[in-house]
């Protein structure tokens, strides 16, 4: 496959002890169906882990789906450990997804999670956002 017609590629994750990874399956199906290229790093994952996937697997996208609560302590630590990796959301788009009070959608922007997806969301508006956000790839 020639670099015009690669895909874009999107991790999605599940950090910390959440195990309840219904959303995050649903959501990379979706994605997959929609023509990207989507490695699930399964549940459980440390910021580093997700960092080093997103490296590994050139990722254009990272997608984080969290349901426990901690979002506001993990995800700080998954952007550094992705920064650390030149991932940044300079080069990457960074969204996210689960129970995430609306008191904390300005903090998750302001450290560069550009799209926010609450329950209920749907599937078509998370794949229009990736594509409207990240170019075919090159």
């Amino acid at each position: 496959m020639s670099d015009a017609e690669r895909k874009i590629r999107v991790i999605v994750a599940k950090p910390g002890l959440d195990g309840h990874d219904r959303g995050a399956k649903v959501v990379a199906r979706a994605l997959r169906d929609a023509g990207m290229e989507v490695i699930y790093t399964g549940i459980r994952q440390t910021p580093a882990m997700i960092a080093e996937a997103a490296l590994q697997e050139d990722a254009d996208v990272v997608g984080i789906s969290i349901l426990s609560g901690a979002h506001l302590e993990l995800f700080p630590h998954i952007l550094s450990a992705c920064a650390e990796r030149d991932i940044t959301p300079a080069n990457t788009l960074f969204f996210c997804g689960g129970i995430i009070p609306d008191e904390d959608l300005a903090k998750l922007h302001e450290i560069g999670f550009q799209g926010v997806f609450g329950p209920g969301a749907n599937t078509n508006d998370i794949i229009e956002f990736v594509r409207e956000h990240v170019a075919a790839p090159a």
